[in-house]
């Protein structure tokens, strides 16, 4: 059966829609037009009563699933940065995240671990897991996401060092390819004296290997 041989039942109405915090009533058509191209070209194997809100489900979906470009670094740490006389280093562990891979569109989820050794300021505890998730709701690669979170923690806190860490299973890798649903993929970044100086290195990747 080929697309043309198969009536399109699943053209959204874009009265369904309204304008999201990244897709407008336009954006979100087009999506949903696209993911009834895909139903149709799939044909017999779609349950049409099922499927016949996907489109305009999916597209409401992606509002949600890449809202990260959306967010503004600034505004995200703004009024949560504190002076305090602590020089230790700082952990925070095991931050769950969910992202898509921008391959395949398919999810990548794991966790990160993040440490930072303060320079007079500290940053609110809750504002790391939200900067987390800024950039994991965004069409992603692995190793950016971790790049990019290294970044702006070292940019916006101005620490003396900061370290992440990723570790995250790929469905690309565990649905289609090599199919393999155990693999995990662990990538790291590191700056200032977590760079310089091995021993304060080692303290944050043993506190890693502990969660």
């Amino acid at each position: 059966m080929t697309i043309s041989q198969v009536p399109r039942n699943n053209i959204s109405d874009n009265s369904n829609f309204q304008d999201g915090n990244l897709l407008n009533v336009q954006c979100k058509q087009q999506l949903a037009d696209g993911i009834s191209g895909l139903l149709s070209a799939i044909g017999n194997g779609v349950d049409r009563e099922g499927t016949a809100k996907t489109p305009t489900r999916v597209a409401n979906m992606y509002d949600d699933l890449l809202s990260g470009y959306t967010v503004d670094t600034n505004a995200l740490l703004n009024g949560a940065l504190f002076e305090v006389e602590y020089d230790e280093m700082v952990v925070v562990k095991d931050i769950d995240f969910y992202s898509l891979c921008e391959h395949h569109l398919l999810p990548f989820y794991g966790k990160v671990h993040v440490g930072y050794l303060p320079d007079q300021k500290i940053v609110g505890l809750s504002k790391i897991p939200r900067l987390v998730e800024m950039f994991a709701r965004r069409l992603q690669v692995q190793e950016r996401m971790t790049q990019q979170i290294a970044t702006v923690m070292d940019e916006l806190i101005e620490p003396i060092g900061v370290g992440i860490v990723v570790e995250a299973q790929h469905l690309c890798a565990a649905m289609r390819g090599v199919k393999k649903p155990n693999t995990v993929m662990t990538t790291s970044a590191v700056r200032g004296l977590f760079k310089r100086n091995s021993t304060t290195r080692d303290e944050f990747m043993g506190h890693v290997r502990h969660s």
